[in-house]
């Protein structure tokens, strides 16, 4: 990679070429359903895959979609992209609620990262990072799977007289807490480093608090990618969310 050209920008740039292609595919009318997902997994892969062979050529790499390699563990610098995050929303024309992430981890901390909403046309990346809006009046809203919210956030919501906000894809669960749309963002019971790498980046840019629901930092580029829960949320709601969390902490693990 050029020294010339900031690794946010790159992260940004690979977001927003992999969205265009995944409209592209959308758009064919003639695939539907586990064919249009699996289209859309491929299609996202080849193009961040390509991307990153020409302008990062000395770079390891994590993806959802292709075979991991020990390589990344002794590497200096590895991307952690999931280049379809939430398949079924992107399967379920017109939902918009799926993403593509890039993340560049480097010497032990994500440095950079990208989260592209194509169908709603934006992407989030650290190169600008999101304003944060004041908060309201009323419950804490806490944006969960519309399709598999966990038992645990549903009995933390009901302890602290929470509202549920149901979402598709993680990348757009993060994007409401800094779009003000929800106030944190709680999964517990599997997701892997690419579900979370890129969101937590521009999370972080953003100033919000990014943990496992314990409180213990989120850790990239481990040989078990397996990274299973996530807390991201407004700064000032931390301490409320991880003590109740570790009331419930039995439902977690």
């Amino acid at each position: 990679m050029s020294p010339d050209v900031p690794e946010a920008a790159v992260a940004r740039l690979l977001a927003d070429e992999a969205g265009v292609r995944l409209l592209e595919i959308r758009a064919r009318d003639e695939l539907s359903g586990p064919e249009l997902k699996a289209a859309g997994d491929a299609g996202a892969q080849a193009v961040l895959a390509a991307r990153l062979a020409e302008l990062c050529p000395g770079d390891a790499v994590l993806s959802e979609e292709a075979a991991d390699s020990a390589v990344r563990l002794g590497a200096e610098r590895v991307w952690i992209v999931d280049p379809l995050d939430g398949t079924r929303e992107y399967s379920e024309r017109p939902r918009d609620d799926w993403a593509v992430h890039v993340a560049l981890w480097r010497g032990g901390e994500l440095v950079a990262g990208a989260v592209a909403l194509p169908a709603r046309g934006v992407t989030y990346a650290t190169d600008v990072a999101p304003v944060l809006p004041a908060r309201g009046d009323g419950p804490i809203r806490l944006a969960v799977s519309r399709s598999r919210p966990p038992r645990f956030v549903a009995s933390l919501a009901e302890a602290i007289g929470a509202e549920l906000v149901p979402m598709g894809s993680a990348g757009v669960k993060a994007a409401a807490v800094w779009r003000g749309e929800a106030d944190a963002y709680l999964h517990a019971g599997g997701q892997y480093e690419w579900d979370s790498a890129a969101p937590v980046a521009v999370a972080r840019a953003a100033g919000l608090h990014t943990s496992r629901v314990d409180g213990s930092p989120l850790v990239y580029n481990c040989p078990d990618p397996l990274l299973p829960d996530l807390l991201v949320c407004r700064p000032e709601l931390r301490d409320t969310l991880l003590e109740s969390a570790a009331r419930h902490v039995a439902e977690v693990i």
